[in-house]
Order: structure tokens, then C-alpha cells, then sequence
């Protein structure tokens, strides 16, 4: 049973980029088939993976999460691709936040040092702005964005305008 209060742990890494409202939301996994070791603190889940926790969304083939000591979380969701998608809290001055999009072959929470990362194949898209390559690292703690290319590939982004403020006609 220890299991299931691992479970509910699962997206912790993802929910300081999401809305805060799905920080007290279920956590809801379906899978083809799960297995527990509460002794190596792992899950697996297998086949179709889909987990949801208010506005987050995560598909994968296969999701393994891993605890450590001090109840940090790394999880890998794999797959063809896998794909996250969230809400974020909005910014000053907007009325809802936007959605944040992205896919990899190979997608990597990590609690303790609140980043994802996305590997080969991987896309980012935000408010109508999209970069993609072979890795991409958001860095939540700061918003900071790394994207590298693969061998012989090169970086692609799409940046909208945006809008000016109403701060700036003054």
C-alpha cells in the first residue's frame, strides 16, 4: 500500500509551472499495467500511460518513477513521443495563463532540482512560441530555457511578437 502514497507524488515536479490550483488536485494514472517496489522506491507503468492532475496532462508508452532518500522524485516518461501539457499561472496584467506544451521521445521530471528535460525529437511550445531540437532543458526555479541541436541538426525556434505593454505607451 505504501505505493499508492508514492503515487500521488507523481507530478510534483511539473506543478511549480503549472496553475497553483492543481497543486491540490488528484492525481489520476491509467496504464496498461503497473508494478511497485516499495524496497527500491520505483513505479513503473506500462501501455498508454495517461496521467492527469488538474490542467496537467501526461501521455507516455511507459512512466517510471523513482523516490530518493529525502523524497525528491525523478520520473522518465517515454514514448512515441511523450507529451506534457499544462496551464500556467498567469502573468501580471493577463487574464488566464497559457498553455505549455511539449514533447520528446524521452521526458525527464526532476523534483529536487525542479527541471524538466526533453530528449531527441524534442518540441516546446508556449503562448504561440515554439523552439525545438535534440534537448531542451527548462530550468523552473528561473524560466530558463536550453535547447541544443543533435549532430549535423540545428536549433529551430518560432518567436511571436508580443504585444506592447500598456506601461510602455506611457
Amino acid at each position: 500500500m505504501k505505493w499508492l502514497a508514492f503515487t500521488w507524488l507523481l507530478l510534483v515536479p511539473v506543478t511549480s509551472w503549472s496553475e497553483n490550483a492543481d497543486r491540490d488536485k488528484p492525481t489520476q494514472v491509467e496504464a496498461n499495467k503497473m508494478s511497485a517496489d516499495d524496497t527500491r522506491r520505483l513505479n513503473v507503468f506500462e501501455g498508454n500511460v495517461v496521467v492527469t492532475k488538474g490542467t496537467i496532462r501526461l501521455t507516455a508508452d511507459r512512466l517510471v518513477v523513482r523516490q530518493d532518500a529525502d523524497g525528491f522524485q525523478l520520473a522518465t516518461a517515454t514514448g512515441r513521443p511523450a507529451r506534457l501539457r499544462q496551464r500556467q499561472d498567469p502573468k501580471p496584467g493577463e487574464k488566464e495563463g497559457i498553455w505549455l506544451e511539449g514533447e520528446a521521445l524521452r521526458i525527464e521530471l526532476d523534483d529536487r532540482n525542479q527541471k524538466i528535460e526533453l530528449f531527441d525529437n524534442a518540441r516546446v511550445s508556449r503562448g504561440g512560441d515554439e523552439v525545438t531540437g535534440s534537448h531542451i532543458s527548462v530550468d523552473q526555479r528561473s524560466d530558463f530555457y536550453q535547447v541544443t541541436a543533435g549532430k549535423g541538426d540545428r536549433v529551430k525556434a518560432v518567436l511571436q511578437p508580443k504585444a506592447p505593454s500598456a506601461e510602455a505607451g506611457k
